[in-house]
């Protein structure tokens, strides 16, 4: 550092900063030899922290507002330096600046495909990505644990480490909630909600607080989304006949207005010869004949029991060998209740009718 730098440095009584990047949590204020003015101006802006560290040690927090840096106004540095009869020569002591705002729009993704248990198409491999939202709230032990001596700190330094913290606690999440794959989308919400509660401690043991997960997409190997994308296809086509004589219209209608000559006498042909197979099809189907019905066949009451059933024929030679009268109690699958043999159609003719006497000889 040239000697002018140094002058205008020890001349310099206002310690801010302020801050023209998007992703700088911690900036140290550069001070030759970490020299401070007694009675320098400290402006700490809000959204900010101001630490005084001495000599290694943190030694006071001070949060939004403009100080007047006196004795009286570091209690602990005061205390620590052993000024207890006032002090007003520049002091050594590193100023670094928290910035306390919301960190937003950071991102987080599986880096490989997470193994879950699906209820309706058992193992998948499913990958996910989102982003999340953090903020400083203990600048003490955000600098403690995270920051240590950097003199400038972003927010890809730490983002690695709470990446792999959400990735590896939403493997635990999916895997324990027994929501099936083709449901995910519609729990986007609530995944982040148990995201951030599950890991929300964890980064406070850092001096963050999450403040929400947010799920933007879960997604399949392509080869189990082409097959899901098929599989969707073949539901949405529904009547397979009906869809068929719809493209072959479609083709005719596509061929018709086609002038290309040579192109339109193929597509032609080939339509007139699906339609051909189509008709013969049709043809087919229409002139088979129909199934052979089932023989009549009745249920014979005897006394409280069934019998049969028996076919009319049966019940016939029945009738002859005087086993069964008009007043014997039937029923088939085609009547609704129980009925007298003689009321029945189909066995009436079966009785012998009385036999009128011959005519007497005139």
């Amino acid at each position: 550092m040239g000697l002018f730098s140094r002058l205008f440095q020890e001349f310099v009584d206002v310690i801010d900063w302020l801050d023209n990047t998007n992703d700088t949590m911690v900036y140290r204020f550069e001070r030759y030899g970490n020299e401070i003015k007694y009675g320098a101006k400290l402006i700490v802006r809000e959204s900010q922290f101001a630490v005084f560290v001495n000599e290694g040690e943190v030694a006071d927090v001070l949060g939004p507002g403009t100080y007047e840096l006196e004795t009286k106004n570091l209690p602990i540095l005061t205390t620590l330096q052993n000024w207890h009869h006032g002090f007003e020569s520049p002091f050594k002591a590193e100023v670094y600046f928290i910035n306390a705002r919301r960190f937003t729009d950071l991102k987080w993704g599986t880096k490989q495909p997470l193994i879950i248990r699906d209820s309706e198409f058992g193992g998948m491999r499913v990958r996910a990505f989102g982003n999340y939202s953090v903020r400083v709230t203990d600048p003490l032990k955000f600098i403690r644990e995270i920051v240590g001596t950097d003199g400038v700190f972003t927010t890809d330094e730490v983002s690695n480490e709470l990446r792999n913290l959400i990735t590896s606690r939403f493997a635990s999440v999916v895997g324990n909630s027994g929501i099936p794959v083709l449901d995910m989308a519609a729990n986007y919400d609530q995944l982040g909600e148990f995201l951030t509660a599950r890991i929300g401690p964890e980064f406070g043991e850092y001096g963050l607080e999450l403040s929400r997960v947010l799920v933007e997409n879960i997604s399949l190997p392509p080869a189990v989304s082409e097959a899901l994308d098929k599989r969707t296809s073949m539901g949405m086509t529904g009547n397979l006949d009906e869809y068929l004589k719809y493209q072959t219209g479609v083709a005719m209608e596509s061929a018709a207005g086609n002038s290309a000559g040579g192109a339109s006498e193929g597509i032609g042909m080939g339509v007139g010869l699906a339609m051909a197979n189509r008709m013969n099809d049709s043809f087919g189907s229409a002139g088979a004949p129909p199934p052979v019905p089932k023989a009549l066949q009745f249920h014979v009451a005897n006394g409280q029991d069934a019998t049969g059933p028996f076919a009319v024929e049966d019940i016939a030679k029945q009738i002859k060998a005087g086993a069964m009268d008009a007043d014997t109690l039937v029923w088939s699958p085609s009547m609704q209740r129980w009925r007298a043999a003689g009321q029945v159609h189909a066995l009436s003719e079966l009785f012998d009718a009385d036999v009128p006497p011959p005519p007497l000889p005139s």
